[in-house]
């Protein structure tokens, strides 16, 4: 892994609104374009800021910089938050944390024509796929997956149950299938195109490129979902329950 740390130096009487700019806007832009934040502190002077970033290597770095410097005004309207900055590059001397897994939501959502919501995002711009994202610490799957589909497309849903479970080592991805429900379709900061579209098994490559998204729409093409649940505990309440076919 490679660790970037980036120290602002900010004037004491300005340090909680960089703050709040770094949190609002930068962080999400790293966040969305691959970047994984391992912590942003403030020292107790309110003189400095300090971040600690992690890449997989230094070409996914070089990628994901790549990307984040598109978002140009950003950039420009954070270096009016602070005096200076000092970035430097770190090495770890070991592991010392449990092993984690980011878990994603996306969903196969139809509408009364039987056509399929995909979205295409700036980042990933070559292809289309199921909307989703990432869910939110204590939010519980359908939740986040109805969240990110409102957030990305402006559509309302409605889910009835787990198409597939998918995992490529860190990340779980969970698909669900549902039906629109309400709303207009619309973009947003993360998707560049959002359209309901008519595929099926014998066209859906001509829409969805990337392999690791192919066998998620065949799979709920097929039609098949399993129940799902969602609970809390002490005291016990169900949350919601989806029964399947």
């Amino acid at each position: 892994m490679l660790y970037k740390r980036i120290i602002y130096r900010v004037n004491p009487s300005n340090a909680s609104q960089c703050a709040q700019f770094l949190n609002d806007h930068f962080i999400p832009i790293q966040i969305k374009n691959g970047a994984k934040l391992i912590g942003q502190w403030q020292d107790e002077s309110n003189k400095e800021i300090m971040a600690v970033w992690e890449y997989p290597n230094m070409d996914e770095y070089i990628k994901i910089e790549k990307r984040v410097y598109k978002e140009k005004q950003k950039i420009e309207e954070l270096k009016k938050h602070y005096l200076d900055c000092k970035e430097d590059f770190l090495s770890s001397t070991g592991t010392y944390e449990s092993p984690k897994h980011t878990v994603s939501v996306s969903g196969f959502i139809t509408n009364d024509n039987n056509e399929v919501l995909l979205v295409k995002t700036f980042w990933r711009s070559d292809t289309w796929e199921l909307p989703g994202g990432g869910v939110d610490e204590g939010e519980t799957l359908d939740k986040a997956l109805c969240r990110e589909i409102f957030e990305e497309t402006g559509v309302h849903v409605r889910l009835h149950g787990v198409t597939g479970v998918y995992s490529n080592g860190s990340v779980v991805s969970i698909v669900f299938r549902g039906e629109y429900s309400g709303g207009n379709l619309t973009t947003s900061n993360e998707t560049k195109e959002v359209a309901f579209v008519k595929i099926n098994e014998f066209n859906f490559a001509d829409y969805i490129k990337r392999p690791k998204f192919k066998p998620r729409v065949l799979d709920a093409l097929k039609g098949d979902y399993v129940p799902y649940e969602a609970f809390k505990v002490r005291p016990y309440e169900l949350l919601a329950r989806f029964e399947g076919n």
